[in-house]
């Protein structure tokens, strides 16, 4: 099923006062309207194969292509996103997830956390 309203516009607080700014997140995201959660999304094309082994800036471009698909059967797009957490099995690859998928001025709360394995070893 697909959504065709559009989302409300949340309010993002980059830097409350009195902490520091943050780089490539909000600090703060009020959201208002509906309520749209996406499930952890894998570097997997349309019949389920891995793309890009063994080059994490490919298998973030799937997977934030996979969630722009979710975020749009949703009605909504990444400037709407309020929170995104980054689960990633070494912290070098951070700078290719973040990349250019989130605008800068539409910056959700954000959490990025080094794990020792994701689902399967080659992601």
């Amino acid at each position: 099923m697909v959504h065709h309203g559009r989302m409300s516009e949340p309010t993002r607080i980059p830097a409350p006062a009195g902490v520091a700014p943050a780089a490539q997140h909000s600090h703060v995201v009020m959201g208002t309207g509906r309520f749209v959660a996406v499930s952890g999304r894998l570097p997997l094309d349309e019949e389920g194969e891995l793309v890009g082994e063994g080059d994490p800036a490919a298998q973030a471009r799937q997977v934030f292509e996979n969630l722009r698909r979710c975020l749009a059967a949703a009605g909504a797009g990444f400037e709407d996103v309020v929170k995104l957490t980054c689960s990633v099995t070494d912290m070098a690859h951070l700078p290719a997830v973040r990349a250019t998928h989130i605008p800068d001025d539409r910056l959700p709360a954000s959490s990025a956390v080094q794990v020792s394995a994701l689902v399967r070893p080659e992601f």
